[in-house]
C-alpha cells in the first residue's frame, strides 16, 4: 500500500473535497481517501499494483480542479 498527497488548486468549498473523495473513493484499488478544502489536499491510501497514481490526478482534474503538487507520504 501507499499513501500520496494530492494539493489541489480550485476547491472553493466542502462541497468541492466531497466531490473528489467520493470520484476518489469509487476507485477500485484505493482503500481510503481524504480531502480537506481547508488544507486544499488530498491524502490518498491506494494499492500501486491496482491503480496508478496518474489515474488519481485523472480523477481529480476530471471536475475541473488542479493537482499542483504530489509527495509520498511517510509510512506510518
Amino acid at each position: 500500500m501507499k499513501t500520496t498527497i494530492f494539493k489541489i488548486d480550485g476547491m472553493n468549498c466542502d462541497g468541492c473535497a466531497e466531490t473528489i473523495q467520493s470520484l476518489i473513493e469509487k476507485e477500485p484499488g484505493v482503500r481510503m481517501a481524504s480531502v480537506s478544502f481547508a488544507e486544499r489536499q488530498a491524502r490518498v491510501l491506494f494499492d500501486p499494483q491496482s491503480v496508478l497514481e496518474g489515474r488519481l490526478v485523472d480523477l481529480i482534474e476530471k471536475p475541473g480542479f488542479r493537482v499542483v503538487a504530489r509527495e509520498t507520504a511517510p509510512a506510518q
